[in-house]
């Protein structure tokens, strides 16, 4: 658990304990310490990262979030690395994902947000708060192809479309929708290939350049 804040750090680190019980939670307050841990520690399962402010001239004096993402991976490799911040502009889960992170979660979220976060994580999806809430406020100039990218899809795949954006699992999507889990992989399936993308993160891109889901119906 990597964040500048003592008790901040300690809090999200007594959550991880409860939502992961047995689990051996270590705390860093930099992210160089993060990187010696890391180093030291092969059994390293996950990393929960606050990268302190995103943009603007502070986080050009700390070297940027993403400087710090790229270290995190360029040292800790295949280990899984969540976003843990305030920020809840669009520009910064997308750069996230690009440069490899593994989910983007809100600190405002409540626990279960970052429990399902961890799940997906550890089992080696993404999770992305991109739906309704995010792209209300970040998206507010409006659609930009939106609706040319929901007309490729069907009812039952613009259904799925959604639950994908949110960051449901495959088995939850099923579940949701009353349908079998291997109907909801041939709708995803589908979906990627109508959009041009070739796994969820793009998907979820593309949905955010695109200005999906931008109003609250």
């Amino acid at each position: 658990m990597v964040d500048e804040q003592p008790m901040v750090r300690h809090g999200f680190a007594l959550s991880i304990g409860e939502i992961c019980p047995g689990t051996r939670v270590l705390e860093a307050g930099s992210l160089d310490e993060a990187l010696d841990i890391g180093r030291k520690t092969p059994e390293l399962a996950l990393v929960l990262y606050d990268p302190g402010p995103q943009r603007g001239e502070e986080a050009e004096a700390s070297g940027g979030a993403i400087v710090g993402l790229r270290r995190l991976k360029e040292t800790l490799g295949e280990v899984p690395v969540l976003i843990l911040t305030n920020s809840d502009e669009v520009a910064d889960i997308v750069d996230s994902v690009r440069m490899g992170a593994r989910g983007y979660v809100l600190k405002t979220s409540p626990p279960e947000v970052l429990e399902h976060a961890i799940s997906l994580a550890l089992s080696g999806d993404v999770f992305l708060p991109l739906p309704r809430a995010v792209l209300n406020g970040a998206l507010s100039e409006g659609p930009r192809g939106n609706d040319d990218i929901l007309d490729r899809l069907t009812d039952r795949q613009r259904d799925v479309f959604e639950l994908l954006l949110a960051g449901h699992s495959n088995k939850e999507i099923a579940r949701g929708l009353g349908v079998l889990e291997g109907t909801v992989k041939v709708h995803v399936r589908a979906i990627m290939q109508k959009l041009g993308v070739r796994n969820r993160t793009q998907v979820a891109v593309v949905a955010a350049r695109n200005g999906c889901f931008n109003g609250e119906g």
